[in-house]
């Protein structure tokens, strides 16, 4: 690419922006978030699965700004709850919670459940739109659910997620080591490539 071009992140969740940002910072493009568009307001995510939603959500920004869009949505399923929160992580104590609600909500339900059972897994599903195509990537760590919260950092259910092979919770981690292994980071990663080839084809993101 000889100029840099455009490319809108479709959240105003500043911490999704900060790492996604940064995961995409090598690609060469100017990565905007929708704090540019203040216009655009929440975008109902009525979707049945993550991929769903995150393709909602791009096309919706895309149409309205008319910019190369990229969405995510993420999930935590638990193993021990069948697979939920899932797509309703986000509202998993209701309409418009906190994250401490979403935690304490987990806390409670997971109360009696023994260590070796708290089995879980972060997902994320992305997808990028712009006039020529949809792209989807997804990526996956899998990890536990712990007896309490553990960290400043992070956000979400940061606090009580502890990676496979770890003994820190993503909010223990500093940004550098989250992104290194998170669900987000593997599914970037692979959108990253992905995009890279697409605009090596001679494809304007204009």
């Amino acid at each position: 690419m000889s100029r840099r071009k455009t490319l809108v992140l479709a959240t105003h969740n500043i911490h999704k922006q900060t790492e996604m940002n940064s995961i995409l910072s090598d690609l060469g493009v100017n990565v905007i978030g929708l704090d540019q568009f203040p216009e655009i307001k929440d975008i109902a995510e009525t979707g049945t699965t993550l991929i769903e939603n995150a393709l909602i959500k791009a096309r919706t920004v895309h149409k309205i700004t008319g910019l190369p869009s990229l969405a995510d949505d993420t999930g935590l399923e638990v193993d021990v709850l069948d697979g939920a929160p899932g797509v309703y992580s986000a509202r998993f104590a209701g309409e418009n919670p906190t994250f401490e609600d979403n935690v304490n909500k987990m806390l409670t339900a997971l109360s009696d459940i023994p260590d070796d059972k708290r089995t879980a897994r972060f997902r994320t599903a992305l997808a990028f739109v712009d006039s020529n195509s949809e792209l989807c990537e997804e990526g996956v760590i899998e990890g536990k659910i712990t007896e309490k919260p553990r960290g400043e950092d992070g956000f979400g259910y940061d606090p009580i997620f502890e990676p496979a092979n770890e003994t820190r919770t993503f909010a223990e981690m500093t940004n550098e080591d989250k992104n290194r292994i998170s669900h987000r980071a593997r599914a970037l990663e692979k959108m990253q490539k992905t995009l890279k080839h697409y605009f090596e084809k001679g494809v304007s993101i204009d």
